[in-house]
């Protein structure tokens, strides 16, 4: 009895050993793609407008670089079917290490790039052209890394040590804006127009050669090797997933809007709108910094969360958070004082962002069979992000040209969009493992 417990001790240690590793694995890895994709998006509102799109008129040109990050989000939807297609078939790990090249040159590329200055039309085009590889990229990244440790992860834990990559992406925005924020306080203005904005771009190969070397010492998903031996990958996962799961499909997109666009908004486009009004660039990168650092702590507790009271309570509570709080956070940032707008960025983006995006990691892949997982993952992901966060990036241009500046149009978006996903989370199954199967069942069978 003795020898039989210590055996299923050590099996244990084992195991959790392993799936800290490859959790920590996918962290690493999607931290170095969102780094190279909100590396443009803060260089977008601060540099890009007269570098690449010069215009009198010094709004449009910062307008029309920032247009260009929302290009990034088209690409993403066919890169996560694409990419999802590869993980059923051919394997989660190969198309993760496709996909961090893919980025990762990307953003290395940008800081290479000759100006308008320099190449007159073909700086923005080639721009563009990245922006778009870029958003192919990232389009199958996500899916693929909470994927591998979703697959890993023992049932009653998943979401705790799924929650872990979902770290990366805001490890992944804190990087650049550091970087551009101590760059910004060394260097002159003139020298960070002139060449301290390639600084971050170039810094990204580091990142990069990082995690592929730890992707490439991770192996592959257990429960894909399994349905590969069986021949269960033989399929048309996109189809399936299309043919087979439409309401999870639509109701999966409804939940992920409200995420995907308080994301964008609270990091990227609310720099945009502080720029319009003449607020500080600085407070607002400080508050930024100090609530994704919190958020980063936040993103595994709530995914514990999740694993004792449900996916869907902890989700459905974080959607509504950020309804509520969207008029009442643009009326602290307007304030311009530092303390009332770091409160507003802790609560949408400390709490109301984490209580979304930490239960994602575990719901979203149990609500489809594993063989056509990744294809099913990246259609909601992706398509929810184009919705959420590339149509709002290109609305939000057209917000502040139209309003001159004001928050109300940006604001009624959110609460719309929040809208759209209380609706979407309720009418989707609980998935968490006191309350999985008899809820799964009935819903599949309606």
């Amino acid at each position: 009895m003795t020898n039989t417990r210590a055996i299923a001790s050590a099996e244990t240690n084992d195991s959790t050993s392993v799936i800290r590793r490859v959790a920590s694995a996918s962290a690493i890895g999607t931290a170095a793609e969102y780094y190279d994709f909100f590396a443009y998006g803060t260089a977008a509102v601060l540099f890009f407008g007269p570098l690449f799109f010069p215009s009198s008129d010094p709004l449009i040109g910062t307008l029309a670089a920032f247009a260009t990050y929302a290009v990034g989000f088209f690409a993403r939807p066919l890169g996560g079917i694409v990419f999802g297609h590869i993980g059923d078939k051919v394997g989660r790990k190969k198309a993760l290490v496709i996909t961090i090249l893919m980025v990762g040159l990307g953003t290395f590329c940008i800081g290479l790039l000759p100006t308008y200055e320099k190449i007159g039309f073909w700086a923005p085009t080639l721009l563009v052209i990245i922006r778009i590889i870029q958003g192919f990229g990232v389009g199958g990244e996500q899916a693929g890394a909470v994927l591998m440790t979703a697959e890993y992860a023992e049932p009653r834990r998943r979401g705790y040590f799924a929650s872990w990559v979902q770290i990366g992406a805001p490890v992944g925005f804190l990087l650049p804006l550091a970087l551009f924020a101590a760059l910004t306080a060394l260097l002159s203005k003139e020298e960070m127009v002139d060449w301290g904005w390639r600084i971050p771009f170039l810094l990204s190969a580091l990142l990069v050669i990082v995690g592929m070397f730890i992707r490439l010492r991770i192996d592959e998903s257990p429960v894909f090797a399994q349905i590969r031996e069986t021949k269960a990958a033989e399929s048309r996962p996109v189809m399936e997933v299309i043919r087979n799961y439409p309401k999870i499909i639509v109701y999966g997109v409804a939940a992920k809007l409200i995420e995907a666009c308080s994301f964008g908004l609270f990091t990227v486009i609310i720099l945009a709108w502080g720029k319009v009004n003449q607020l500080s660039d600085t407070l607002m990168m400080q508050t930024m910094i100090v609530a994704v650092i919190l958020e980063i702590m936040a993103i595994p507790l709530m995914g514990k969360l999740s694993d004792r009271i449900g996916r869907k309570p902890v989700y459905m509570t974080g959607a509504l958070l950020l309804t509520l709080s969207i008029f009442p956070f643009f009326i602290a940032m307007s304030q311009n004082i530092y303390w009332i707008s770091q409160l507003a960025m802790i609560v949408v983006l400390t709490l109301g962002h984490s209580m979304c995006y930490a239960p994602q990691a575990s719901w979203f892949p149990e609500l489809f069979p594993t063989h056509i997982r990744c294809s099913g993952i990246a259609l909601i992901w992706q398509t929810g992000s184009l919705i959420g966060g590339g149509v709002l990036g290109l609305t939000a241009v057209k917000i502040l040209q139209m309003s001159g500046g004001h928050y109300y149009g940006l604001a009624a978006y959110v609460v719309i969009l929040g809208l759209v996903s209380l609706y979407g989370i309720s009418h989707l199954p609980e998935t968490a493992p006191v309350k999985r199967c008899k809820e799964l069942h009935s819903w599949h069978k309606s």
